[in-house]
């Protein structure tokens, strides 16, 4: 079973006030819903509602009972393309205008509204409500173990996009609208606000998974970064090390070490000597206490004297480091 499938089947599991029972099942509506006429009844307006979710199709058939004296059908078809999946359809035969008058979903035309009803509006419990009913029938998320985060609600047209896109604003979910071929979508990307959206929605136990394997993969990215770090300093101080005994050597080869100045000589020979240390390790060797900065201002000075050893005499530059820079040392 993939994420989404389970963060809806935890939310068809949540128990409602009546209120919220109706403000879910606006949303169902919405999406899932279709309007026409029941041959079989007389030409009764009938009203049906499918999905390829089991576990939904048992929330819509529970919302839709209480309100249904006439009866509810459940039929299940099989699709005939792609996975040939099962959709599970309820249908009313008889009533549908009826109740669709009674949840404010028509307007005076009979046409079936694509926007947030007045009762759901400004009462917290029903926008919860109404949003997990939007994201059992068209949301999808995906699993938090993958390589972007990504929460989406579907929609059929544009001003029922912006219906929800309000009703998430007003709760700073920061969600965004985009259009595709087959209608809108409102969409999340930052992990931080999916985890509110899912919890906002009931959707606890999804929450708590996706909180985990974030703090995880956000552990895990910390530790890469730092090792990351570590390495290009290591490396960066090799590439320091190796120069700087090749231009002590070069001076001792060309010119010897008993030429160069006295504290230059001392750190040259102490560099030959333990070539693995580091500068700072390096520095408490010297008998006059020099500070780590100032050992790192004597290296440079034996490379500006090797350096006018090669100008002298016709000797090739050696190969700089990765930035370029032959005199940067990282201990």
């Amino acid at each position: 079973m993939s994420f989404a499938a389970q963060v809806k089947k935890e939310l068809t599991q949540i128990a409602n006030k009546p209120c919220c029972e109706r403000a879910e099942l606006t949303a169902l509506i919405q999406h899932c819903g279709t309007l026409g006429t029941d041959s079989e009844s007389g030409g009764a307006d009938s009203l049906h509602l499918s999905t390829e979710n089991a576990a939904i199709a048992r929330r819509m058939y529970t919302l839709l009972k209480p309100l249904c004296p006439q009866g509810l059908e459940v039929l299940v078809q099989r699709k005939m393309r792609l996975k040939k999946n099962n959709v599970y359809v309820i249908r009313m035969r008889r009533g549908g205008h009826d109740l669709l008058h009674s949840l404010d979903l028509l307007d005076g035309d009979g046409v079936l509204l694509q926007t947030v009803g007045v009762r759901v509006k400004g009462r917290s419990c029903c926008e919860r409500a109404y949003l997990r009913g939007a994201f059992l029938a068209a949301g999808s998320v995906n699993d938090p173990d993958a390589n972007s985060y990504h929460l989406e609600l579907a929609s059929k047209s544009r001003a029922h996009a912006d219906a929800l896109w309000e009703l998430t604003q007003a709760h700073d979910l920061r969600a965004k609208v985009m259009e595709r071929k087959r209608g809108f979508v409102l969409y999340m990307k930052e992990g931080e606000k999916i985890i509110e959206f899912l919890g906002f929605i009931g959707a606890h136990q999804a929450l708590l998974r996706f909180e985990d394997v974030r703090i995880v993969k956000g552990m895990r990215n910390q530790v890469n970064r730092l090792v990351n770090c570590e390495t290009a300093n290591l490396n960066k101080t090799i590439l320091a090390a190796v120069r700087q005994l090749d231009n002590i050597r070069l001076l001792d080869e060309e010119l010897g070490l008993d030429q160069l100045p006295v504290k230059l000589r001392m750190v040259a020979e102490k560099r030959l000597q333990y070539p693995e240390m580091t500068l700072h390790e390096l520095a408490q060797l010297l008998p006059d206490q020099v500070s780590k900065s100032g050992l790192n201002h004597r290296l440079r000075k034996l490379d500006e004297w090797a350096r006018k050893v090669r100008v002298e005499r016709g000797i090739p530059e050696p190969a700089q480091d990765d930035d370029g820079d032959s005199a940067r040392v990282y201990n």
